[in-house]
């Protein structure tokens, strides 16, 4: 499996998108939707097995559970790791759901990369760390701080995530590919290169013209 996971590494969620299209069919909406930005591009893209956290960054009076359990199963799950908080406050995204100080620590406990269905704060010192990072965005601070549930199954940004899905995350957003499609899903995704290259190969050629593509496709 960890082969597969490097070489899904090498695509892009687009592509890996159309793979799953062509393994499963439409409609398909295993991909989050515009409100996750990548807010460090230059980190590229991740691929890595869910693990997930609810938290509330305000709410004094939501459950707390001990953030030393949540980093325990962090360090029992195999890796790679891409962590998948949801900001479930009653004013979600008014307080940050991730630091620099939560960043060093995710990649000691082997996390890649961190999505979060909030904001975040310590952007420069997270860049620092080099831990690629998607959010809605950043704020400063926050208030009571707690994570509310552990391990759970999500829905992240219109994307249902559950423990050890896997994840590819770039530039564009989020994609899961459930495990046991994994291999036929990184096979697929060759073919939709090698037709993508083929076709835009085709409209570079200085022969290119509407014509020459009505003929191609109506052989």
């Amino acid at each position: 499996m960890q082969e597969i996971i490097a070489a899904l590494a090498q695509y892009d969620t687009a592509t890996v998108f159309n793979a799953l299209v062509l393994k499963n069919g439409l409609p398909n909406e295993e991909y989050t939707d515009h409100r996750l930005r990548c807010l460090l591009p230059e980190l590229g893209s991740v691929v890595g097995y869910a693990v997930t956290v609810e938290v509330t960054t305000n709410d004094a009076d939501s459950p707390a559970l001990d953030w030393l359990d949540y980093y325990a199963y962090l360090e029992s799950q195999p890796g790679p790791l891409v962590a998948v908080l949801k900001d479930v406050d009653s004013r979600p995204g008014r307080g940050a759901s991730f630091g620099d100080g939560m960043a060093r620590l995710h990649k000691q406990l082997g996390v890649v990369g961190v999505l979060v269905d909030g904001t975040i704060r310590d952007l420069a010192g997270i860049r620092q760390v080099g831990l690629p990072i998607w959010a809605w965005g950043t704020v400063p601070g926050h208030g009571v701080f707690q994570a509310t549930r552990i391990g759970a199954p999500l829905t992240v940004n219109q994307l249902r995530i559950r423990p050890g899905d896997l994840l590819v995350a770039d530039g564009d957003g989020c994609v899961r590919v459930p495990v046991e499609d994994a291999a036929d899903v990184l096979r697929l995704a060759g073919e939709v290169r090698a037709k993508e290259e083929a076709i835009f190969a085709a409209y570079a050629a200085p022969d290119f013209s509407v014509a020459r593509m009505r003929a191609e496709r109506d052989k």
